[in-house]
């Protein structure tokens, strides 16, 4: 039987290839909204973050989701993405 790839995709705060499922995915749709996409499937630009606080830190420190997602991320989104970490902090 023929393995299926698992698609891999960048971190943007460790710049660390990783399976997609163990990524949080942002989005930049085309009617210019930021927002968390869990199912992965919405379109739009995406970006992909690691589910650890270090490398959301990172990223929001050198705004690589802003650059990533070619528009200014609001502060909003960044506490989506915080609490989402605090979620999945909780469940391990």
């Amino acid at each position: 039987m023929v393995q299926k790839k698992t698609p891999l995709r960048k971190c943007v705060g460790c710049q660390e290839m990783k399976p997609k499922k163990e990524l949080i995915r942002v989005v930049h749709s085309p009617d210019n909204q930021v927002f968390l996409d869990p199912t992965g499937k919405k379109s739009g630009r995406g970006s992909y973050i690691c589910k650890t606080e270090a490398c959301f830190q990172m990223a929001k420190k050198k705004k690589s989701l802003d650059r990533s997602l070619k528009i200014n991320v609001s502060d909003e989104i960044y506490e989506q993405l915080e609490r989402e970490l605090s979620l999945v902090k909780s469940d391990e």
